[in-house]
């Protein structure tokens, strides 16, 4: 199949275009990297299945002609990182919502499948648990920029779903913290890449607030897995969480990258006011139901946290060793 992957140069999609390239797909990656990497692709830039091209989704004449060109398209481009919701929340806000309603608009009238891969952000502080995904949405105000990420990825899966009642076929996949290789600890990064980062370096590894706030982490080659099986006809137009419903407090998960690190590291604690600013806001807890994705999908995710981290770690030591990190 002839598939289009944007921010395909990014963390979860180079394992999507690897995983595709395995399953022997012919597939165009686009990305600008913004944040993306090339060297992410190194494994299959030069296979003759792929092709990489430098460029946005915001590019309506360049999107049309690889929409035009492929027979699917997974949609991972987009603006994210808690940091940026504070200070660009209009980068935020246009980047994602544009360049979905790009992909959309064009893929519409050619039939051509997307995959859209949405966020756990979207359930915003709602504390029935645990996360279905007929689950209410809870958002602070308006007036808190903490939330537009979670508002303009939410945006953008009405829009999925409005074309799909037109008849695009479309598929929504909402990632619960994905980890992994690749995932880096940028000031927008997420929190494993930054406690890895920290603890090998020696640094003390930073939790915001009291650390009492759980996640549940997932692996990225799961996360490629259940967002793969969502190419098949059957599950258009529906919704799935693709995570892993294991619970971590952050304070649990910056105690075990410390020991699995053999780090002297301190682990220290900082209000999340002075990370963010004044008023800024934080899901207490989010885990996933898994329900719909093991019934339809038959998703399980396979690796367990303990794992999942020695793998990353481990790919984390070989970066900084070659001063890439």
């Amino acid at each position: 199949m002839k598939i289009l992957v944007t921010g395909g140069a990014g963390f979860v999609g180079s394992h999507i275009v690897k995983r595709l390239i395995e399953l022997n797909h012919t597939v165009v990656t686009l990305d600008d990297l913004s944040t993306g990497r090339h060297s992410f692709l190194v494994d299959v830039m030069n296979h003759h299945n792929h092709t990489f091209v430098n460029g946005s989704v915001l590019n309506r004449e360049l999107l049309e002609s690889l929409i035009e060109q492929s027979e699917l398209v997974f949609h991972l481009a987009a603006v994210l990182g808690v940091k940026n919701t504070v200070e660009n929340p209009l980068k935020v806000i246009e980047g994602n919502i544009d360049g979905t309603r790009n992909v959309l608009a064009l893929a519409y009238p050619r039939n051509k499948k997307v995959i859209f891969s949405s966020t756990s952000e979207v359930y915003g502080k709602n504390d029935q648990l645990p996360f279905n995904e007929n689950s209410s949405r809870v958002l602070g105000p308006t007036t808190t920029q903490r939330w537009c990420y979670a508002t303009a990825k939410a945006l953008d899966e009405h829009l999925c779903f409005a074309y799909a009642q037109q008849g695009l076929p479309v598929t929504v996949v909402r990632y619960f913290n994905a980890y992994g290789p690749r995932a880096m600890a940028s000031q927008y990064g997420g929190v494993i890449p930054k406690f890895i980062t920290s603890a090998l370096k020696g640094e003390p590894l930073t939790v915001y607030g009291d650390g009492s706030q759980t996640r549940c982490f997932t692996y990225i080659d799961d996360m490629v897995s259940g967002t793969l099986s969502c190419m098949d006809h059957r599950f258009n137009n529906e919704v799935f969480n693709i995570g892993k419903d294991q619970v971590l407090t952050i304070n649990e998960l910056a105690a075990k990258i410390k020991t699995l690190t053999q780090s002297s590291s301190p682990i220290i604690h900082i209000p999340y006011d002075a990370a963010y600013g004044k008023g800024y806001e934080d899901t207490p807890n989010r885990i996933p139901d898994m329900t719909k994705a093991n019934k339809l999908l038959n998703f399980y995710p396979l690796i367990d946290i303990e794992e999942g981290l020695r793998k990353t770690i481990a790919w984390y030591q070989t970066e900084l060793e070659n001063d890439q990190v």
